[in-house]
């Protein structure tokens, strides 16, 4: 009986705890998300009524996804990679010459693809890590060298032949249950590529270890204070190093799973794709500044960001420029929100500073 007790006062005392930065910024993206979509099928219907809507939502980004957890994971240590765009070009086109070769085989391209984004990270992550060089001028560098290295191995857009892979790329997983019926009648069940399945595991994945991981809270501990991190006996320099290995990783899964979706390679494939997860990082609610986030608000950040192009496009505004300019209203609406949440839980994000004439003016009016 007491220890019933001491079990209900300790939930009781939990949920009177407010809510962490991450959580509550996980919470608004989540509530924004579903404010945007409710809105586009209030308004616009049509494709937002039907479930494969959202399906295609998943089937289009599911490398973004992966790309965008890379980045969240990086950004909640305090570091940034500009060169997930170029790594996944340069693992999409290596795949696709090599999957042309006669003795090329999905296994191989895959092993690549996984192969190509260890080596930067690796790299990547010893430079910052080990020498302490700035992140920002590293992954520029990377990204300059994978798209320059993209342009080497193949000039022209190649498309994959290879019978196997265009077996899994045709591949989809039917859900009937979350179809719907065409006017003739018919059945229309909802379709996602095996991409997506790959994407949500990694998502999966990289929650555990953000959560229940040593790695993932000595994340947190860098990404809040350096200084506090190494006062509690973190080996700071490793847990950078190995964010930044996981980060080029997925860039490679990444890579691997964009030649699923298109199967073909170009060397501007995935251009802006850096700047897309980071959009999409900080909509999910992680911080520049690192030590806050969460890798499931990156996802609901991707499908935010994604859902506002299409409100953007069902409203007849189809030229690229219309979509870039949301994107950036969006980014900017969404840290101004986070600097003033944050501020008014304490923690000094977004302070207002008056004018030193407006002061003079105000002292003036005192007196």
């Amino acid at each position: 009986m007491k220890k019933n007790r001491t079990a209900a006062a300790a939930k009781a005392r939990r949920l009177r705890e407010p809510m962490t930065d991450t959580t509550l910024l996980l919470t608004i993206t989540i509530c924004i998300f579903f404010a945007l979509y409710i809105l586009a099928m209030a308004i616009w219907g049509g494709g937002f009524l039907r479930p494969q809507q959202i399906f295609d939502m998943f089937n289009n980004n599911a490398a973004l996804i992966i790309v965008a957890c890379g980045l969240t994971v990086v950004m909640i240590g305090g570091g940034i990679d500009i060169s997930v765009g170029g790594i996944t070009a340069l693992v999409v086109m290596s795949c696709v010459v090599f999957l042309d070769d006669r003795s090329g085989s999905v296994l191989g391209a895959a092993l690549l693809a996984l192969g190509i984004g260890l080596a930067f990270g690796l790299v990547q992550g010893f430079l910052i890590a080990c020498l302490d060089i700035q992140p920002f001028i590293v992954t520029l560098a990377g990204m300059f060298f994978a798209r320059g290295m993209t342009t080497i191995v193949s000039v022209d857009p190649r498309t994959a032949q290879h019978t196997g892979f265009l077996a899994l790329k045709d591949a989809r997983i039917a859900l009937p249950w979350l179809g719907y019926t065409a006017k003739s009648g018919e059945l229309i069940p909802g379709r996602i590529e095996i991409g997506v399945v790959i994407a949500l595991a990694v998502v999966l994945v990289i929650f555990v270890v953000l959560r229940w991981s040593r790695l993932g809270r000595n994340l947190y501990a860098l990404g809040g204070s350096r200084q506090s991190a190494l006062m509690l006996g973190i080996n700071v320099k490793r847990t950078s190093f190995f964010s930044y290995l996981l980060c080029g990783l997925l860039s490679g899964i990444a890579g691997f799973v964009f030649l699923m979706h298109t199967g073909a390679g170009n060397a501007t494939n995935a251009a802006g794709a850096e700047m897309n997860a980071i959009a999409s990082s900080i909509i999910g609610g992680t911080l520049l500044t690192g030590g806050v986030g969460n890798v499931i608000g990156t996802l609901f950040g991707v499908l935010s960001l994604t859902t506002i192009k299409s409100i953007v496009i069902a409203s007849g505004l189809n030229q690229p420029w219309w979509q870039s300019i949301t994107t950036g209203a969006m980014l900017c609406f969404f840290i101004l929100l986070q600097s003033v949440v944050l501020a008014g839980r304490g923690k000094g994000g977004f302070k207002l500073k008056l004018p030193e004439w407006l002061k003079f003016k105000s002292k003036a009016k005192g007196a």
